[in-house]
């Protein structure tokens, strides 16, 4: 959610597992390339959309101001830092269900525990480990930014850069917000994603279950997105930072409020295009998943 986060209630977490019994692999090499394909369509198609919110969250601008600069850079750089968020993506959907699933079944089975607090439990934790990752996600904040189109040539430089002169510990400066969204967002994700696939009735045609497939999980990641996104606001404002101290979340904060004339409105600048970017990349990917499936299937 990087994010942006959600999805639909076409994914079946369980579908690639089966008890000990069932003897299928805990891990499905067809899930993961199944993950890793709908992440991609998603990412290739949303990431001009991306931009355009980042430059929002970052300088607090209008939509169309955000697209003028955009505009004015150039095509050559529109899809400059797309390669962190791929390499995220990608690794993340597959640990993020592979984690969870993993977690879950052995929290409900064996530990006793209701499903809704498994489910919980185990998004947390999917959420914490997808942290790992975040030093892509570090260095898209800062290939995004036009503040450093000339000292970061690509990024593999730009982690080779940062990591000589500032250190490793750079890398995952604004840590504290991305744990903050990733585990409580991936709990919301799979408790409500798995009431939507109890709750919405089977459809007759195809057509009509991928189209109900598409609205549930563009609506789920649109309100997630929504939830979490002044986290974001203070995740892009820590991470365009270069060296310097590693303020709190509280301090970030207040900086934040206070650069945009103190209105709280100001620090949600960018959501109604985040809403709308999450709930089409939602779709998509919900969409590639479900054709990829039948593919690998």
């Amino acid at each position: 959610m990087a994010a942006v986060r959600g999805a639909g209630a076409e994914f079946d977490v369980r579908s690639p597992k089966r008890s000990a019994a069932g003897g299928m692999p805990l891990f499905s090499w067809r899930e993961f390339a199944c993950g890793w394909g709908a992440a991609f369509v998603n990412i290739t198609v949303t990431y001009p959309i991306y931009k355009m919110i980042f430059r929002q969250m970052l300088h607090g601008v209008r939509l169309d101001q955000a697209f003028g600069q955009l505009r004015s850079e150039g095509i050559t750089y529109l899809y400059r830092g797309i390669f962190p968020p791929l390499a995220q993506r990608t690794i993340s959907l597959s640990l993020m269900f592979g984690v969870y699933d993993s977690t879950r079944r052995p929290l409900e089975e064996f530990c006793g525990l209701n499903q809704y607090t498994a489910k919980t439990i185990a998004g947390i934790t999917a959420g914490t480990v997808e942290a790992v990752l975040m030093p892509f996600e570090r260095v898209q904040t800062l290939l995004a930014d036009a503040t450093y189109h000339r000292k970061y040539k690509n990024t593999h430089h730009a982690f080779r850069l940062i990591y000589l002169e500032h250190g490793f510990k750079e890398l995952y400066r604004g840590l504290v917000p991305i744990l903050w969204r990733n585990g409580p967002s991936n709990a919301m994700f799979f408790v409500m994603r798995e009431e939507a696939s109890k709750r919405l009735p089977k459809r007759a045609t195809v057509i009509s279950q991928g189209t109900q497939e598409f609205i549930s999980g563009a609506c789920i990641g649109a309100f997630i997105s929504s939830v979490f996104y002044p986290v974001n606001v203070l995740k892009v404002s820590m991470q365009s930072r270069i060296g310097g101290p590693y303020d709190s979340m509280w301090v970030v904060l207040q900086q934040v409020y206070n650069e945009r004339d103190r209105k709280l409105r100001n620090v949600y600048k960018g959501l109604s295009m985040n809403c709308t970017r999450a709930f089409f990349s939602w779709g998509i990917m919900n969409s590639a998943y479900e054709q990829l499936k039948k593919v690998f299937y």
